[in-house]
């Protein structure tokens, strides 16, 4: 059938793609599709930065895509006190709206999709015509969950209060897992669609063999990899002739190296920078470890468990709940609890048999969280919207 659809525009604002970040990663998924598939539209795509600082964007998007940075620099107040980086982020909001404003209406996208928290305050009030979206890639819970005290507690606390009444402006509240959409309630305009995992189809995928666990993040606190060193010190004691990869960047990486070497764990515990082949890197290893204190999904285990790696996660909101069967393709321990977690490291070290058995089990997430399935969730969404037949 041919498709005599009109092309679609869509516009997506995001803070900036020069880390390698989830959602870096999912929005690269979702436009890489989307444009291979001009069955499904035709699409159009407009990416809009705020702190993009002319760098390069990490992971190689399609050429299609047309690239704007408004130049806002909100990161610019990272490190200030309380009353500056509110009066900063104030100023720098003001700008941002006119000059997203005048952008819309320039552009005049079909839909405007937007990242959480980003221009989420003002972008529904922008009257250019197109349909809002926003999506959350955390929990409604995880300003709670920085545990933060004085001045900057009480902020958490306002704005989990008020965000309930900020999502029902869109014409869409899009949300990663069933367990986040329960917290929120009934909401008309909210849809759950999980994050797709990039698969591995044609590389290689673990044999469950090597003597190596993977862990990979962002080294700060959401990520918490504190926990999961503490763990490896136990796990250290039982099996010495294994290590831990850990991949990623971030502001704790003093803080986790000298954890490491107080632990006198240099010789099997490893912090390496971010790569964009992890899909290699997950097959070299025999299982992989989350040790988050919350997600918003955990798309890192889901690609992992893809390349045939059996999972263990703390059980935190959202998302490992929803990816890891525990007991068959994977293990879910209390949250916090270091030694549960050691030793669901320590019985798939231990017991190959049981490793090869949940890394194919692990498999099966490809059925559940593959590109195809999830962006197609997408572009229904986007034709329900628009009133196009699908």
């Amino acid at each position: 059938m041919v498709n005599t659809n009109p092309t679609m525009t869509i516009l997506f604002c995001i803070h900036s793609l020069y880390n390698p970040g989830g959602m870096e990663r999912v929005l690269l998924n979702k436009v890489s599709w989307l444009l291979s598939h001009p069955e499904h539209g035709p699409f159009r795509i407009i990416v809009v930065t705020t702190d993009q600082k002319s760098r390069p964007t990490f992971y190689p998007f399609p050429e299609e895509v047309e690239f704007i940075d408004l130049e806002i620099n909100y990161s610019d107040d990272n490190g200030k006190g309380f009353v500056a980086k509110t009066l900063g982020y104030l100023r720098r909001r003001r700008a941002h709206r006119k000059a997203l404003t005048a952008l819309l209406m320039e552009k005049r996208p079909d839909v405007t999709d937007c990242f959480y928290p980003g221009e989420c305050s003002f972008v529904p009030g922008i009257k250019d015509g197109s349909r809002k979206v926003l999506e959350l890639h955390q929990s409604k819970l995880f300003h709670l969950q920085y545990n933060r005290n004085g001045l900057m507690g009480l902020a958490d606390k306002w704005r989990t209060h008020t965000d309930d009444r900020l999502v029902r402006r869109f014409d869409r509240f899009v949300v990663l897992t069933g367990e986040d959409a329960r917290m929120w309630g009934e909401i008309p305009t909210m849809r759950v669609i999980p994050n797709a995992a990039v698969i591995n189809e044609s590389g290689p995928i673990s044999e469950c063999t090597a003597k190596r666990v993977i862990a990979v993040g962002r080294l700060d606190y959401q990520k918490s990899f504190d926990r999961l060193i503490d763990a490896w010190r136990i796990v250290h004691e039982e099996a010495p002739d294994w290590r831990l990869d850990i991949f990623g960047q971030g502001e704790w990486y003093d803080r986790l190296t000298r954890q490491i070497r107080d632990n006198h764990l240099e010789d099997s515990c490893y912090i390496n920078a971010p790569t964009d082949n992890i899909l290699d890197e997950y097959a070299s290893s025999s299982m992989i470890v989350m040790s988050s204190h919350y997600e918003g999904f955990g798309m890192v285990l889901a690609e992992g468990m893809a390349c045939g790696l059996p999972a263990i996660s703390f059980d935190i909101k959202c998302g490992p709940s929803e990816i890891i069967r525990d007991g068959i393709d994977g293990f879910i321990v209390p949250d916090g609890d270091i030694p549960a977690l050691a030793r669901a490291i320590l019985r798939l070290i231990g017991d190959e048999g049981l490793r090869k058995e949940m890394g194919h089990a692990a498999r099966d997430v490809v059925s559940r969280f593959s590109p195809e399935s999830v962006t197609e969730k997408w572009v229904a969404l986007y034709d329900e919207l628009l009133n196009r037949d699908a």
